[in-house]
């Protein structure tokens, strides 16, 4: 009773006071140890009761293997040489539990030789350890070898913590394959059961097409019972997928339910309500995140930056910035983001600065804000260097990203040869972000040449992204070049491609107002382009030219 209250002395001094202990005694001490977190107690205590000349039992290794996280598998490998020492005395238990021990250790190899030493006694949770082992590890084609195996070559039937694991494997890596195995979900009867359920949702919520939305949302509603997990993945699935105002009409039904709403909840409203440009729905939400003390989680905060910042509310996104956790560089990333979106390369320079000063971690993140500054501000010479130095400075390593803001500080001044050979020395294969990120600065400035080549690599990586022809169809006509122009149409229809339309939204006196390309269809138009028509008038476009001063000092 002491003991599992957490009254550890109390626990003991009974314990030292009994005039005959048994194993049934020792393990309870043992086991309000582990329940207290204190692990080096609970061993010590094995190695007591060792020494009084007791044989542990199933029990006792049951309890120590729940603890087991060790990377160097020390403590894991004395239990394991025990184990082996009082084999004949003790189950499958505490095999499967060894299992998972060594999962925990990251020693699959380990795993796997305990689990071939079980041979024909394996049960479920023997097959269950190691799929969830091996799921857990990134290895997904061999947790799907283990499952395909159990349900073939063992006639073990998979329940519902068999689905999870390899749902879960197959979501990480994003593998259709796991329709697959919604369809032996469903076969087995295990459609509505909610861990189950949740995990199918969070996989269709991982692949990038927007259709498998549907399929998460069929999961959704065969639910027989929706829990806080269901109703915020499938919130933070909407806005994950851009579909920002399906994202908020769950956040409302969520609300409405009286759901508990966690950090990830909250920040994926936030973020929604920053594609919709609703900044007074944002301010509401961010009264609910006070409201419930997640105004300094770093997901949530770096939300608040973000949608503060793109609304041009610098003042607001700042606050958010200080009442955050600052001890990661999480929230620093989001407003140098903010700053560098509106070009103040300064702000951006003493924020870095006091990071430096105040040693917070530095990620890649981080250097892909300063080069963005960089980029707006027109510095181009102050993010070449940072390109050159970061690895060697900060030991930070150039990634995917560095390589396209370095591209896009290039694009921007109008040097495309130095952008060109960017491209040419990178170490990896370009992807398609960096070849969009040179095609629209070829745009930009009539390359018409570069871009034809760029354009050709863009659609040998990405054949069927309709943004590749329609950039290129709108550089030729700007050329004037009618008759490229019809060859690249003609091989969109070809491909049964067609221009997405993009859309705006805006947020005037609690209305949304929704706007795509060339839109007439809205009944105050006629104002709209009247109003356009006088602030042109009024406010010329301007050539952008270099900025010489505020340079970033790194």
């Amino acid at each position: 009773m002491y003991a599992r209250c957490g009254r550890r002395r109390d626990a003991r001094q009974v314990f030292d006071g009994m005039p005959e202990r048994n194993t049934v005694s020792w393990n309870a001490l043992v086991a309000g140890y582990v329940e207290s977190g204190k692990v080096a107690p609970a061993v010590q205590l094995f190695v007591e009761m060792e020494r009084e000349g007791l044989r542990p039992d199933e029990a006792t290794f049951a309890v120590l293997l729940t603890v087991v996280d060790d990377s160097s598998c020390f403590l894991m490998d004395q239990l394991h040489g025990k184990i082996v020492k009082y084999g004949s005395a003790l189950g499958l238990i505490v095999l499967n539990a060894a299992i998972t021990a060594y999962s925990q250790c990251g020693a699959l190899v380990n795993c796997r030789r305990i689990f071939d030493e079980i041979g024909d006694r394996r049960d479920l949770i023997s097959w269950n350890a190691m799929l969830a082992a091996h799921a857990s590890h990134g290895m997904e084609q061999e947790a799907m070898g283990f499952f395909v195996t159990m349900m073939q070559a063992s006639g073990v039937q998979p329940d519902m913590y068999s689905f999870t694991s390899i749902i879960s494997a197959c979501a990480e890596h994003r593998d259709h394959g796991g329709t697959v195995i919604h369809g032996l979900v469903i076969k087995n009867g295990f459609e509505g059961v909610t861990p189950v359920c949740n995990a199918l949702i969070a996989m269709y919520t991982r692949f990038s097409e927007n259709c498998m939305m549907e399929d998460a949302y069929k999961c959704f509603d065969s639910l027989l019972l929706k829990d806080t997990v269901s109703w915020n993945s499938m919130l933070t699935g909407y806005s994950q997928h851009g579909l920002s105002a399906d994202a908020l009409r769950f956040f409302r039904c969520v609300q409405s339910e009286n759901i508990r709403t966690d950090e990830y909840a909250f920040s994926a409203a936030l973020r929604s309500c920053s594609d919709l440009a609703l900044l007074r729905l944002g301010r509401q939400i961010h009264g609910l995140v006070t409201h419930s003390g997640f105004a300094s989680n770093n997901f949530v905060s770096s939300s608040l930056i973000f949608m503060y910042s793109k609304s041009g509310v610098l003042d607001d996104a700042m606050k958010s910035f200080e009442e955050a956790d600052k001890s990661s560089s999480v929230p620093w990333n989001s407003m140098m983001f903010g700053y560098a979106q509106h070009g103040q390369a300064q702000a951006v320079r003493s924020l870095f600065n006091q990071m430096l000063e105040l040693k917070v971690p530095l990620d890649h993140i981080t250097f892909v804000g300063l080069i963005t500054a960089c980029s707006h501000a027109g510095l181009v010479d102050e993010g070449s260097e940072i390109l050159n130095t970061m690895e060697n400075r900060y030991g930070i390593p150039l990634r995917m990203e560095h390589y396209a803001c370095g591209i896009d500080l290039y694009g921007r001044a109008g040097q495309l040869d130095k952008a060109r050979e960017l491209i040419d020395s990178m170490p990896f294969e370009p992807d398609a972000m960096v070849w969009m990120t040179l095609l629209g600065a070829c745009r930009i400035h009539g390359d018409m040449e570069l871009a034809s080549d760029v354009a050709s690599h863009l659609l040998e990586a990405e054949p069927r992204q309709h943004s590749t022809y329609v950039l290129l169809s709108s550089m030729y006509s700007g050329l004037g070049m009618w008759s490229d122009r019809a060859i690249v149409q003609k091989e969109m229809k070809n491909k049964g491609l067609s221009k997405v339309p993009g859309w705006s939204w805006i947020e005037v006196k609690n209305e949304v107002h929704s706007f795509n390309a060339e839109d007439g269809s809205h009944p105050r138009m006629d104002e709209i382009y009247e109003m356009l028509s006088l602030l042109l008038h009024n406010f010329p476009v301007q050539p952008v030219h270099q900025e010489t001063t505020g340079a970033i000092d790194c």
